[in-house]
């Protein structure tokens, strides 16, 4: 029996021993005495040792006040050895917690979880020597959790829904956050509605924060916006929990469940005669509760003969109805119109009438205004044969289309038209001859207009100059050579012609030669042959023909063109080794030989001209010299002068005239100076009394008529001299800023010149006082 005891003692604690074990590697606490908890240290496989490290469970609560260091455990061994010191490392190591020597742990600070939910520290234990009595052993420190923490909401939420949706459609989710433990009761958040908002509408998810709506009936016309208040509860939403608020805005979208209908039930609208075509003539406004994309209006016109003249389009941006102009108006054919507009829509709703229709009678009085006239035709075409001068083309007509009536006068807008046009019948004619080579279509607007002053219009007209057959066919041809052994039959060309004309032309040639001939193809060409030879290089005969052509029209035209063959020498291949020049002669065109002659005339007449230009000038050099213009004389030729033996430009003997009558006094048995030299050298004593002569007498003349001539210039001013200016160094010309001492220069060195310059020292040399005379 107490052997039975004995073993079944055993059993129990290795039972105990296994589940301690087990406890101690899923980190769950032993309740035994003080809650020792056991490392179990890794060995290798099928090895077995004893376990060692036996400490408390270590768990913090969170915000626990720690004013003095308080003891959450203790460290021991299962060796009975004299421990004598204990060391701990890792997080929060000897700074938030730290070790006795005895192996108990103290906490020496408030811990938050939620900045730090566990600590992981390492121990280690030492004898008395300092000899390490164990390998290190890793421990967690738990914080626990407690309800410090509100819930937050992380954003503003806003959520919407269409008007009427079903029951029960989602609206938005709302999420809120909370910083406890979410495993706990501390973070498991639920959500409500607060009576503050419109909660009668909308119901919320308790667990997912899920909005949505309570009822079918929402209408956006009623109203369109919703604000509910969700309110976050943690502890499960046990009244001990912690809570917040935040506001949903729903906003409810609109669909088409209304219908549109007319503002009035009728329109009245006036509208000018001359509205233009498929212009707005006015507005029928259309009311409709639903947002401007959900109005989608429908007009129709159920008259049969209005839609043609009315039409009503949907504008924009309002989606009203714009009654728009669909064809003409005439005031004197029908001045009002009266219809009926209707209006449908359909709804995109089933729990409403589907569909409706609205009716509103429109009244459209025409306004009369003063029309241009309206030709019968937007355009008049007319066929005229060329080179003809026509009477009688065809007429244009225009109306009044107001009930005046007023007289309509034509007339073409160009003046160098070659059409006229009758100012009150409009029949139209040509001015002259018309070339359908030149230009085969002419074009013509046609003003029509009311009276002399009033309102006009215009027509275009198009004429087309037909074609007759009035030109004359032109030779086209190669270079055409004959060879000094060409057989005869050998064909040296070949002849084609063209015609300006627009009708068929067939072509046919011939040729009076006696060398060569004309053989035709058939189809508007011919070859040009050898007649009968033989050519030489040297023979100075011209081996040019005279081809004659023919159009074959009606009536037929021809023309002859001389063409000028060449005689070459020729290898075996009938290629040119040596030719004679010869060139083409072509006829000459009249317009050609007129065009030559007015170059001519032109040329002559210009010429004429200059010739008469040049005769007047010299009869007009002629009178001057005549008139006894002395100074001007002078002046008035361009040209440098020849020295002292030119005595044909200037013709000095009118000086001397003035000595004639004793006007000058010389003395005989003295060189007499010319009258330049008495003029330009200083006189030192008082001058002899002057007596009149010539020159005197043609002075006071001059002097007289500056005097009593208001609109002459002096002849001693700035008109008359030149004058280079004040950085010239020789200064004025002009006499009026002249000393009356005279020049003090000396020009008697010009004797040692030689003989050629012996006249220029007689003229500037003189110094008698004797010589200079006042008169």
């Amino acid at each position: 029996m107490m052997a039975r005891l004995l073993l079944w003692t055993l059993g129990l604690m290795a039972i105990m021993s296994v589940a301690l074990a087990v406890a101690v590697d899923f980190g769950l606490p032993v309740a035994e005495g003080h809650h020792e908890i056991v490392k179990k240290e890794s060995h290798p496989i099928l090895s077995r040792q004893k376990r060692d490290w036996i400490w408390n469970a270590l768990y913090v609560e969170e915000e626990k006040p720690a004013p003095v260091a308080y003891r959450i455990g203790k460290l021991k061994s299962s060796k009975t050895v004299d421990v004598k010191k204990f060391e701990i490392s890792g997080e929060g190591a000897n700074r938030i917690f730290f070790v006795d020597s005895k192996g108990d742990l103290f906490v020496n600070q408030t811990l938050d979880r939620e900045k730090n939910s566990m600590y992981k520290l390492t121990a280690k234990m030492f004898d008395g020597n300092g000899e390490l009595i164990e390998d290190s052993g890793d421990f967690v420190v738990q914080v626990t959790d407690i309800n410090d923490n509100i819930p937050v909401f992380p954003r503003t939420y806003n959520g919407s829904i269409m008007e009427r949706s079903p029951i029960g459609t989602e609206v938005v989710e709302v999420k809120a956050t909370d910083a406890d433990d979410n495993t706990t009761a501390n973070g498991d958040l639920r959500y409500s509605l607060t009576q503050r908002g419109d909660f009668g509408a909308f119901d919320i998810n308790s667990i997912n924060g899920v909005i949505s709506s309570r009822t079918n009936t929402l209408d956006r016309e009623t109203k369109s916006q919703y604000v509910v208040v969700v309110k976050a509860q943690d502890m499960r939403g046990m009244p001990s929990g912690s809570t917040s608020t935040t506001s949903v805005t729903i906003t409810v979208g609109d669909t088409n469940d209304n219908h549109a209908s007319f503002t009035q039930r009728t329109y009245e609208l006036n509208v000018r005669e001359d509205h233009k075509l498929n212009e707005k003539i006015g507005t029928l406004q259309v009311d409709d509760r639903d947002e401007i994309r959900n109005k989608v209006p429908v007009f129709s016109i159920p008259d049969k003969k209005t839609p043609w003249i009315f039409g009503v389009e949907v504008s924009k941006p309002n989606k009203d109805g714009d009654l728009v102009l669909k064809q003409a108006l005439d005031y004197e054919t029908m001045s009002s119109y009266t219809f009926n507009v209707k209006l449908h829509e359909s709804l995109d709703v089933t729990d409403v009438v589907n569909s409706a229709t609205t009716t509103a009678r429109v009244t459209i009085n025409v306004l009369d205004v003063d029309e241009a006239p309206v030709f019968n035709k937007p355009v008049y075409t007319f066929d005229v044969a060329e080179e003809r001068d026509v009477r009688y083309i065809g007429a244009v007509s225009a109306r009044d289309p107001d009930k005046a009536k007023k007289t309509i006068e034509y007339s073409i807008l160009d003046p160098n038209c070659p059409i006229r046009i009758h100012q009150e019948t409009g029949q139209l004619s040509t001015r002259r001859k018309l070339d359908r080579e030149l230009e085969a279509k002419h074009v013509v607007e046609v003003r029509a207009r009311e009276g002399s002053d009033g309102l006009e219009s215009s027509v275009k007209v198009e004429i087309t100059v037909l074609d007759i057959n009035d030109n004359k066919p032109e030779l086209i041809v190669d270079d055409i050579f004959v060879c000094e052994n060409d057989p005869t039959g050998t064909v040296i060309g070949t002849l084609r012609a063209a015609d300006k004309d627009d009708q068929p032309a067939s072509f046919s040639f011939s040729v009076q030669s006696s060398n060569f001939s004309v053989r035709s193809r058939g189809n508007g060409t011919s070859d040009l042959t050898v007649k009968q030879g033989p050519f030489s290089l040297d023979d100075p005969a011209d081996y040019s023909v005279d081809v004659h052509i023919s159009d074959g029209g009606q009536p037929a035209q021809t023309s002859v063109t001389k063409l000028a063959i060449k005689s070459c020498r020729c290898d075996a291949r009938r290629i040119p080794t040596q030719c004679k020049a010869g060139a083409r002669r072509m006829g000459v065109s009249v317009h050609a030989l007129i065009a030559i002659l007015l170059c001519i005339l032109t040329i002559l007449v210009i010429v004429i001209l200059f010739v008469m230009r040049k005769r007047y000038q010299k009869d007009s050099l002629s009178n001057l010299k005549n008139s006894g213009e002395i100074h001007e004389q002078l002046v008035t030729y361009d040209e440098e002068g020849g020295g002292e033996m030119d005595t044909n430009g200037y013709d000095v003997s009118i000086l001397s005239s003035a000595c004639q009558g004793g006007s000058l006094l010389r003395h005989p048995d003295q060189p007499h100076p010319s009258l330049y030299a008495m003029v330009q050298k200083p006189h030192h004593h008082a001058p002899p009394t002057a007596r009149k002569g010539d020159m005197a007498v043609m002075i006071e003349v001059k002097k007289d008529e500056a005097d009593h001539d208001r609109d002459g210039f002096p002849y001693d001013t700035l008109h008359i001299y030149g004058y280079e200016g004040p950085e010239s160094l020789a200064g004025s010309l002009s006499s009026l800023g002249s000393s009356s001492t005279g020049s003090n220069l000396d020009y008697d060195f010009l004797n040692e010149w030689g003989p050629r310059f012996r006249t220029l020292a007689e003229l500037y040399g003189v110094d008698a006082p004797d010589y200079y005379h006042q008169y």
